[in-house]
């Protein structure tokens, strides 16, 4: 054996067992980098640091001519999965899983492209590992597990390099990354989730309808990311815009099929209203202080897609309709008390009030259930037919711990769908808020504005 590879030998031999096999995967993939360019978090997170991955490498990638694959940066992640088996930091999976996962259960990676008139020895930019670390730090945050087709709204430019509006790539979607599969560890398995950087109008068709539909329509071409899904910051046109017929057919999908996201994360507040409220007063009196129930809520927008099922997609008993939301029924910290309520008054921050129609038109329409969820607390939008809630027809709306549920009625869907057309995803930005919505005789009103700030970040119990 070569010095060289007895050196690395050795090396491999001190490092902890996680990390371990997680770096002999990505040697699969690329045998001659053993030493590849790596970000290293100096201060770790175990001792006090900031950034919960200690290590973020950074690997050439030749690409595939034969399947039009380009040059490109593959950036992988090293930290959100269990490294080290000691519990300085993760804590085993105790759910008693058959497969338990390491960690979290997942690392990042990325592709960026690499320009064609590179320089041999050109080195790659750092800012996609910065993206990485702000990424884990929402992980560990908010306990929120991120999985493929999961859409992450950025609003700025990926790299922070320049001025909001200068670039179209400004959001992300999760794949699974093409390379690397789902890898056992000693601590549990890892799956390796890439990172891709979309426009504003994949993002927007990704949440209303299928974040892994939109993800097979970039993989078509390589301008909009190939079959790896290579993210091009100076790509400028959407996959819709490019191929005019791929929207036309999601708006078909769409209104015969309905949408697969189940719940976005929200700022938003709620209080009962007494009974007639909306018909008898013009203040619109709500229920004596003591009585008044109100919550708050205080979130990032990332938006979580359900994985429906023939078994599963009518039912809350089942499911409560994203990736990372507890269902109630099976949570024993929380009361099983329920509590109907004789209306309400929900309140929506602008930035969420276009997924109403979507909750209403795509969700409710299709006999299917929305939530908006937050960090203590979540509100969920029932159609007729979904079975194991907590409301009927003839007790509409209820709440069962922190658990919100409203029953739309088949009668009230067409209304409410007319109501909310203004709240097009293109017009969003422009809203003259307040905003109100009332239904009186269902005693239901909703308002988009920005709750205040003395009613956000309210500490209180979680549904995990």
């Amino acid at each position: 054996m070569a010095e060289k590879e007895k050196e690395d030998c050795l090396k491999r031999r001190a490092l902890p067992r996680g990390l371990q096999k997680l770096i002999e995967q990505c040697l699969k993939i690329y045998p001659d980098q053993t030493n590849p360019l790596q970000v290293t978090t100096v201060l770790k997170y175990w001792l006090g640091g900031q950034d919960p991955l200690d290590y973020i490498s950074m690997y050439h990638n030749p690409g595939d001519p034969k399947q039009h694959i380009p040059p490109h940066w593959h950036y992988v992640s090293f930290g959100l999965s269990d490294l080290h088996g000691d519990g300085r930091v993760h804590l085993s999976d105790t759910s008693g899983g058959l497969e338990p996962r390491s960690g979290m259960g997942f690392e990042l990676t990325f592709r960026l492209l690499k320009s064609p008139n590179a320089p041999p020895d050109e080195r790659p930019p750092t800012w996609p590992a910065n993206l990485l670390q702000s990424l884990a730090k929402y992980v560990f945050q908010s306990g929120n597990r991120l999985c493929a087709g999961d859409n992450v709204p950025w609003r700025r430019p990926l790299d922070n390099s320049r001025a909001n509006g200068t670039f179209a790539i400004q959001q992300m979607l999760i794949a699974e990354d093409p390379q690397l599969p789902r890898t056992e560890t000693p601590f549990g398995w890892v799956d390796f989730l890439q990172i891709v950087g979309v426009t504003v109008e994949e993002l927007e068709q990704a949440s209303r309808w299928n974040g892994k539909g939109v993800l097979n329509l970039l993989c078509k071409d390589p301008a909009t990311g190939g079959p790896w899904l290579i993210t091009d910051l100076k790509r400028s046109c959407s996959v819709f815009e490019q191929f005019p017929a791929t929207l036309r057919q999601l708006e078909i999908d769409l209104e015969k099929e309905g949408s697969d996201l189940a719940g976005v994360n929200a700022d938003l507040t709620f209080k009962e209203l007494a009974k007639g409220a909306l018909v008898a007063t013009i203040k619109q009196e709500v229920l004596d202080p003591e009585e008044e129930l109100s919550r708050s809520i205080s979130s990032c927008n990332i938006g979580v897609k359900q994985e429906p099922t023939a078994d599963d997609e009518g039912s809350l008993e089942r499911s409560t309709g994203s990736s990372d939301m507890v269902n109630p029924f099976d949570n024993p910290n929380i009361p099983s008390r329920v509590f109907p309520l004789t209306g309400i008054e929900l309140t929506l921050a602008p930035y969420a009030a276009k997924f109403l129609t979507l909750a209403v038109k795509d969700r409710i329409r299709h006999g299917r259930h929305f939530t908006f969820k937050a960090q203590h607390m979540a509100v969920t939008f029932v159609a007729e037919s979904v079975t194991g809630s907590i409301v009927t027809r003839h007790s509409p709306y209820a709440v069962l711990g922190n658990w919100v549920q409203i029953l739309i009625p088949n009668r009230l869907v067409a209304r409410m769908v007319e109501s909310f057309s203004e709240l097009d995803t293109k017009n969003a930005d422009n809203l003259k808020i307040p905003l109100s919505y009332e239904w009186p005789e269902h005693n239901l009103k909703f308002i988009i504005d920005n709750p205040p700030p003395e009613l956000l970040n309210q500490p209180g119990p979680f549904l995990a």
